[in-house]
């Protein structure tokens, strides 16, 4: 690649996950086109990048050299087709609808080289429902990675019924390349992680609706008593409770009773306190 580039990713999407994977895809040599149909969004996502590179470099994390390089490589694309055009991987990181994604998945696809790696970053949608209507299903496959993207090394790669084995390799391939564990796992409602991890957050959410405890003793007895890096209530405020609404509605339709969205979330996004983003969810945030 000219002038020493791993590659070309596109990255469509730059909310939460878009603008981490478009931080790790830059950090580890990739010129990176980072798209969103919101230019406020856009915006936001490159001040958390350098953000994030900034406390990189003032915890020794990264080099300075490699925090300018990565801001280098990375650029704002006007609409997906400019993003995808010449791209060897393409990561969709849109809303979780079903319709939403296949609609941008059409696009890419429509716009990136036919080798291109058509990814998407659902946490719980079918994989194969989102290849259908595709041109090429067999480059389609689902890149699962965890908030903060930047810290946290997992990354599921989700075969889908018509994904091509060539394609499971390469996905595997430019996971390790970004410094990511990956596993590869079966197309399944909320694939391996996403399953587990709703269901701990909702019977968490629980426990609070009846008083159990408060939030920060269930999210203390999960860190401190089963060595969770983060409790499933502080977790649910980054990831958003509008984003865990939608996760656990799709899997209660598929998988059902267990994953029943609980009162007390659906009131919670209702009252517009979805976490982090808005400074107020099971915990209060600064803005």
């Amino acid at each position: 690649m000219a002038g020493g580039s791993a590659g070309r990713v596109a990255v469509i999407g730059a909310g939460t996950m878009g603008h981490g994977i478009a931080q790790v895809a830059a950090l580890a040599g990739y010129d990176v086109a980072l798209v969103d149909a919101v230019p406020a969004a856009l915006e936001r996502a490159f001040e958390r990048i350098r953000r994030n590179l900034d406390e990189g470099v003032a915890r020794g994390k990264v080099e300075p050299t490699a925090r300018e390089a990565a801001l280098a490589r990375l650029a704002a694309a006007p609409d997906v087709a400019a993003a995808v055009a010449g791209a060897d991987v393409v990561i969709e990181a849109v809303p979780e609808r079903l319709e939403v994604k296949r609609s941008v998945l059409a696009e890419a696809e429509a716009g990136a080289p036919a080798g291109a790696l058509l990814a998407s970053n659902t946490s719980s949608l079918s994989i194969t429902e989102l290849q259908s209507g595709l041109a090429r299903p067999g480059r389609m496959l689902g890149l699962h990675f965890f908030n903060p993207v930047h810290i946290n090394r997992l990354v599921e790669v989700v075969r889908g019924a018509r994904t091509d084995e060539s394609a499971v390799a390469d996905a595997v391939a430019f996971a390790r390349r970004l410094g990511k564990e990956p596993i590869v796992v079966a197309d399944s409602p909320g694939f391996a992680s996403t399953r587990l991890g709703v269901l701990l957050g909702l019977e968490a959410m629980r426990m609070v609706e009846e008083g159990v405890a408060s939030p920060e003793a269930i999210d203390t007895a999960m860190e401190l008593g089963y060595r969770h890096p983060m409790g499933p209530l502080k977790l649910t405020d980054l990831v958003g409770l509008d984003v865990r609404l939608d996760i656990a509605t799709y899997l209660h339709a598929r998988l059902g009773e267990r994953f029943r969205p609980p009162e007390i979330l659906r009131r919670m996004v209702a009252e517009g306190k979805l976490g982090q983003k808005t400074g107020q969810g099971f915990y209060r945030w600064e803005q």
